[in-house]
């Protein structure tokens, strides 16, 4: 089987579908087969997604990516320290 990545939206969409599913009596690897997904993919978006809707997915991915973007401004500016603090030394 091929390999997909899946939006947040459409991970959302899945476990609402698989919710419906096992509401219905369904087994968690007929709803895996359903979705098209493995069972340790369908724990691990249960774990990661479970109970957000839509919104709240795409202000997590937001916040990550600006977490990323902080922490590499911190160690940017950590470098520069490290370097004046070098040159204030004279050991250059």
């Amino acid at each position: 089987m091929k390999a997909r990545r899946h939006t947040p939206e459409q991970v959302i969409r899945k476990l609402r579908e698989a919710d419906r599913l096992l509401a219905e009596g369904k087994e968690v690897g007929e709803v895996c087969r359903h979705l098209e997904v493995s069972e340790p993919t369908y724990h691990r978006w249960r774990n990661q997604f479970g109970g957000m809707k839509a919104d709240d997915v795409k202000r997590l991915k937001e916040l990550e990516r600006e977490n990323v973007r902080l922490k590499r401004i911190v160690a940017d500016q950590a470098l520069n320290i490290d370097a004046l603090e070098e040159v204030a030394r004279g050991n250059w």
